[in-house]
């Protein structure tokens, strides 16, 4: 029994480091391209998503994660580029898988690291005026879930420090879930229209 436990927590420890080594390759291609202006405009992501032939689809949906988990990268001109690229339904998936991924991820790198990450990734006087609102708000979950749903709120920034917060996982996947798709399907209907054609 204990051999099979000894065997089972090494296993975990390679697939963990293989996971690890696959993020950062990834992070970093993607880093790369944005620094060779792939990201510069929805024309230029366009054609980048484009060069992964029939795995576009899964490509803009790794690098909506990724730009959640990567503020750098600009989230908004993939759903510019998913809903013009694969039309409305396909964007919208895409997006909204991607995106809520992202978050998840972010979250629970904030959960696993807690404020030693997050105070380095924003800037201090943002990350004590929110750290001390949310500390003292009774309303931090009403407030969370309206800026997952309403466009242009800082996203990025929320994922992560609420995974500093006393919010369960569950509660924050529910938020995710349930207020991600409204703003990501608002872009996709409006952009596949054939504004950016």
């Amino acid at each position: 029994m204990e051999k099979r436990l000894d065997r089972w927590k090494m296993m975990e420890k390679w697939v963990s480091a293989g996971l690890l080594v696959v993020c950062l390759a990834f992070c970093a291609v993607l880093f790369r391209a944005y620094l060779n202006g792939r990201f510069d405009s929805v024309e230029t992501l366009q054609q980048y998503i484009s060069e992964f032939g029939v795995m576009a689809p899964l490509a803009l949906t790794a690098i909506q994660a990724a730009q959640v988990v990567m503020p750098v990268l600009p989230g908004f001109l993939g759903c510019i580029a998913g809903a013009v690229l694969f039309g409305c339904a396909g964007g919208f998936w895409c997006n909204y898988i991607g995106i809520s991924v992202g978050s998840v991820i972010a979250f629970l790198l904030a959960k696993r690291y807690g404020s030693v990450l997050v105070s380095r990734i924003f800037s201090g006087t943002r990350y004590e005026k929110w750290s001390a609102w949310a500390a003292e708000s009774k309303c931090y979950t009403a407030f969370l879930f309206l800026a997952m749903v309403l466009p242009l709120f800082p996203d990025d920034f929320f994922c992560y420090f609420t995974g500093i917060t006393r919010m369960s996982v569950r509660k924050f996947v529910t938020i995710i879930v349930l207020g991600k798709p409204w703003c990501i399907l608002g872009y996709c209907i409006f952009f596949s229209s054939g504004f950016f054609k």
